[in-house]
């Protein structure tokens, strides 16, 4: 991460939202201007297929306070924002989407409550710009991973934040590949409060998020956090084991006193019931396998492209710590 000689760096990274970025540019700027000590501000372009690269350049190339990153290719959300805290040179670091969802007037409010003591500022939406559907399944998608993890976050928090350069150097130590932003400040812990804000309409385009990447996303960040899911399969491993020696000693009485039925109609439940329990069980390991397999073979995180802006002066242990999340 680059040494913080500013005061504020803002993140944003870029997907399907060629439409905006020039407002939200601007947005950025006028709503930050009073804050001393400089601010700049980072768009990072997750490969977007809308032609928003040639207008993060020119905006770059204009403004000596903007600095744009292009990935090699679309490599999610949350490589992006790891992508941009690399390059943020701030003492503190606002993280936001790009669709004007998040109002770039409240960064400063954000701001604030970081600099009163909190290491992390969480923005809370106080009414959704989305869908029903997708009100409740990011609501359904929190409750799960709260369960799984005994977390307290909820589905009105989005990426929209602020934290501290302390904060941004403990996200980039983590070498998880499979990482999701909130859940990762809420692991480091830190002084942390929420911020409510009015949510948006989003200023173009439609969300990237179709409802299989949703499930995806949801799947990555179970098997990112927690390794529960191998324990219930233990759990319920013993309980189908119990049941069985329950009915075996059932089936033994019942044959003894002459009770028993004729048929097949009892096997064939346990050979289903054990059989749909080994097949799940043994996709659930392979799953975790698959993870542990990504995760060894050491790929970088994300591969960078392109940068337009003031080169970032790093230190040479800044820059051994980018070598080793970025391969």
């Amino acid at each position: 991460m680059a040494q913080a000689t500013l005061e504020l760096s803002v993140v944003v990274p870029v997907y399907g939202c060629a439409g905006c970025v020039e407002e939200l540019h601007r947005r950025v700027m006028a709503a930050t201007e009073g804050i001393e000590g400089g601010v700049e501000l980072i768009f990072v372009d997750d490969r977007s297929p809308d032609g928003s690269w040639p207008k993060l350049r020119a905006i770059a190339e204009a403004d000596p306070r903007v600095r744009a990153v292009r990935m090699s290719r679309n490599f999610g959300q949350h490589a992006a924002i790891t992508a941009g805290l690399m390059e943020a040179r701030g003492r503190w670091i606002a993280v936001m989407d790009c669709d004007l969802q998040d109002p770039p007037e409240q960064i400063p409010l954000l701001y604030g409550r970081a600099r009163e003591g909190h290491d992390i500022v969480f923005g809370r939406r106080r009414r959704r710009g989305a869908s029903p559907f997708r009100r409740i399944a990011a609501r359904t998608y929190f409750r799960l991973m709260n369960a799984f993890t005994n977390s307290n976050l909820q589905g009105d928090y989005g990426t929209f934040s602020v934290i501290s350069h302390k904060v941004a150097q403990a996200y980039l130590a983590l070498g998880e590949r499979d990482r999701h932003y909130l859940f990762i400040l809420n692991w480091l812990g830190f002084a942390h409060t929420e911020v409510e804000y009015e949510h948006g309409e989003r200023g173009h385009g439609e969300s990237s998020y179709s409802f299989g990447r949703l499930v995806r996303h949801a799947l990555d960040g179970v098997f990112f956090q927690t390794t529960v899911l191998l324990r219930w399969v233990v759990y319920l491993g013993f309980a189908i084991s119990t049941l069985g020696i329950l009915a075996a000693a059932y089936f033994a009485i019942a044959n003894l006193t002459g009770a028993s039925y004729p048929g097949w109609t009892s096997l064939a439940v346990f050979t289903l019931t054990i059989g749909g329990f080994t097949i799940v069980s043994t996709g659930i390991t392979g799953l975790y396998i698959g993870k542990v397999f990504e995760q060894v073979k050491e790929r970088p995180l994300f591969v960078v492209d392109e940068r337009v802006g003031a080169p970032v002066e790093h230190t040479e242990r800044e820059q051994e710590q980018e070598r080793e999340l970025a391969g």
